[in-house]
């Protein structure tokens, strides 16, 4: 470790870690047949990919293009790469090239085979074990490129180095097309390996078709995560050439990724806080700057996976940011004597930062890699950050002032909303007797099999409840629209007489008491009308899921119900569409003389009609509402339900084009 790149500090335990520098993660061992170590043989991929992928879902399909990208990303880690490039052609084959030092050719000693047929016919067979090849990487079980192989109906590898070009071809399932051959030549300076493959649809049977958004937002993630790697992407399906083809690079790295989640919000300070060190092998980088909106938003990587659930990072983090904060308040004679300390949560408030660790042997809780485990990493991230954050403040008095001063506005919303929330909290204690009284509660004490209808206007409340089976059905309407919590502190929502009665009838509790084991219904179903004003209630609901409940989207109870737009009717058969094709199809079939009602709300239909079409479990359509990418729907949430008009506007104007107008 040298300090010729940063500040070196002595910590509280006499122990060193540098400030502001970089840790060299170029690694000296030679990257030779020998590094590649074996653990065991490829069995059973293809019998059990969930073990592997998780699912052959479209997750698991993507998760193949992201096994891939990690080996060219963790050699542009090790300081051997500048590019990787992924491109997707028409048959939906994917290419991933990396201008690394190209896979071995030789022999592997252990397996009597070639390394590159070792890596991917292998598991466990990888650089990635002996700290030679790589000291960081984002793949550190060894399955990937095996993993690929198998799930693939074929698979083409393609290497240079040492001017020469090596060729090798897997196909049903990953079985070798004769050995690896040296095919041709190529410049001295060329090098890197190339990798392509098409995923078997008889493994995912669901799709086989990738995702353009998806494959572009990681990759641009993956930029901002290593500053200086160039990601390309190469999307040939697309029509439009502003779609086709993507590079990022993002000299800034993480300083520019919080610029990127704060775009479509009013920051509160010009500079984005910026630290970064590393201690005991383990590379600490932190970005974070605050907006006027009253959610934190902060994201956790371990060598670029991401921690979504957090770990000793994201605790350090916070420690450092509530102690430095109120240093700073205090010195700055900001806050008094008599004051008390900001809460945690003051300081976080409107946060939105990044924090990305590289460690050389990470520990993660469970088998999803979302929870780092590594106790050491407390207190070096809050070292590191900590330090900065306290330079920062020092040196931009008037930007530490407005931080100080948003967190004591936040500190005086959380004594009103305190009182709000204990108001909240002791009503829903209380037994059934307690339940908001427009509720038409179900007379199941099951919650696993009982549902709630979250349905707008006394009207269609009315026909709901009429038509509902009660036995495991509840009815609860709402009286117009809710409050949009993305503007509101928590002392006026708590104070909302609507969301009151949600998180009484629910009974699970809210914000970082919410508990989806006590929820008192397994689904809950949004039902509005299928217009403009039902998309609009049912986006201020799902906001206030999103920021006051969001387990219970994540463990999948949000449920949104589709009631029909027309009903078609030719003398004794009547059928039901739920979008203009199906009509238009419904009409083929019928022909002439059809008569037709287009529903302009649900109180338009009778008990009867309501229960056939969008409540009867056997008829009805219900989606189930996700949170794939948190940081998508945190930007989604804000551009949509925030106070800043102009994101709003330039979103609409793009995507225009796609939407199906109900005027």
């Amino acid at each position: 470790m040298s300090d010729e790149k940063g500040i070196v500090i002595k910590t509280e335990d006499g122990s060193e870690a540098v400030i502001g520098g970089t840790l060299d993660s170029k690694v000296t061992e030679e990257y030779n047949d020998s590094e590649i170590q074996v653990l065991e043989g490829l069995e059973a991929v293809r019998k059990r990919p969930g073990m592997y992928i998780a699912s052959t879902s479209s997750k698991g399909l993507h998760h193949l293009v992201w096994e891939i990208v990690d080996n060219g990303i963790d050699e542009a880690m090790a300081g051997y790469a500048s590019t990787v490039t992924v491109t997707i052609d028409e048959n939906n084959a994917v290419t991933v090239e990396d201008d690394g030092r190209g896979m071995p050719t030789g022999k592997n000693s252990k397996t009597g085979k070639s390394t590159i047929e070792t890596i991917f016919t292998v598991l466990h067979a990888g650089g990635k074990f002996g700290g030679g090849a790589y000291k960081y990487s984002g793949g550190l079980h060894g399955v990937g490129a095996s993993v690929v192989n198998a799930l693939s109906s074929w698979l083409e590898v393609h290497v240079y180095h040492d001017g020469k070009e090596y060729y090798l071809r897997f196909e049903n399932g990953g079985h070798p097309v004769g050995e690896l051959k040296e095919i041709g030549t190529c410049d001295e300076s060329k090098h890197g390996s190339v990798v392509k493959f098409l995923a078997d649809p008889t493994i995912f049977t669901e799709t086989t078709v990738y995702d353009h958004e998806i494959i572009r937002d990681r990759l641009r993630q993956l930029a901002f995560l290593n500053k200086g790697i160039r990601l390309v992407f190469n999307d040939e399906r697309q029509e439009d050439d502003k779609k086709k083809h993507y590079d990022f690079y993002f000299e800034g790295g993480l300083k520019q990724y919080i610029e990127y989640l704060n775009k479509s919000k009013t920051v509160v300070h010009q500079d984005v806080i910026y630290a970064e060190g590393y201690e005991k092998d383990i590379q600490v980088e932190v970005a974070c700057q605050y907006n006027d909106g009253y959610n934190p938003a902060i994201y956790t990587f371990c060598n670029n996976i991401n921690t979504v659930e957090g770990g000793t990072h994201l605790e350090g983090f916070n420690n450092a940011l509530s102690r430095t904060i109120n240093k700073y308040a205090r010195d700055a004679k900001i806050l008094k004597d008599k004051d008390d300390n900001l809460s945690a949560d003051d300081c976080r408030e409107g946060i939105t930062a990044v924090i990305s660790i590289k460690h050389p042997d990470p520990q993660y809780e469970g088998q999803t890699k979302t929870k780092l485990g590594n106790t050491v990493v407390r207190k070096i991230v809050s070292d590191i950050f900590g330090a900065q954050l306290e330079r920062f403040l020092l040196e931009n008095p008037d930007q530490g002032k407005a931080i100080v001063e948003k967190a004591m506005v936040a500190s005086q919303a959380r004594v009103a909303a305190k009182k709000a929330r204990e108001a909240t909290r002791r009503k829903s204690a209380l037994e059934v007797s307690s339940l908001p009284g427009k509720l038409s509660d179900c007379s199941s004490k099951d919650a696993s099999i009982c549902e709630i209808y979250i349905v707008e206007g006394d009207s269609a409340g009315g026909s709901a409840k009429q038509g509902r089976d009660s036995h495991f059905q509840a009815i609860l309407p709402l009286r117009g629209k809710i409050l949009n919590v993305e503007k509101a502190r928590q002392a006026r929502v708590f104070d909302n007489n609507e969301i009151r009665s949600m998180i009484t009838a629910f009974g699970c509790g809210f914000l970082e008491e919410t508990d989806p084991s006590k929820l008192r219904y397994n689904k809950i179903v949004i039902m509005t009308d299928a217009d403009v004003d039902g998309a609009h209630i049912r986006i201020l609901l799902l906001t206030f899921f999103y920021r006051y409940m969001r387990s219970i989207i994540e463990q999948g109870h949000v449920y949104i119900a589709q009631p029909p737009l027309y009903k078609a009717q030719k003398g004794n058969t009547v059928r039901y569409a739920y979008t203009e094709q199906q009509m238009e199809r419904i009409r083929e079939e019928l022909g002439d003389r059809i008569s037709t009602q287009r529903y302009k709300g649900l109180g338009e239909m009778n008990a009867e009609q309501l229960w056939e079409t969008t409540m009867d479990p056997k008829n009805r359509t219900l989606i189930r509402v996700n949170i794939d990418d948190a940081e998508k729907a945190d930007e989604y949430f804000s551009i949509f339900m925030g106070d800043e008009v102009e994101p709003r506007k330039n979103y609409i104007i793009e995507n225009a084009k796609f939407a199906e107008l109900d005027i």
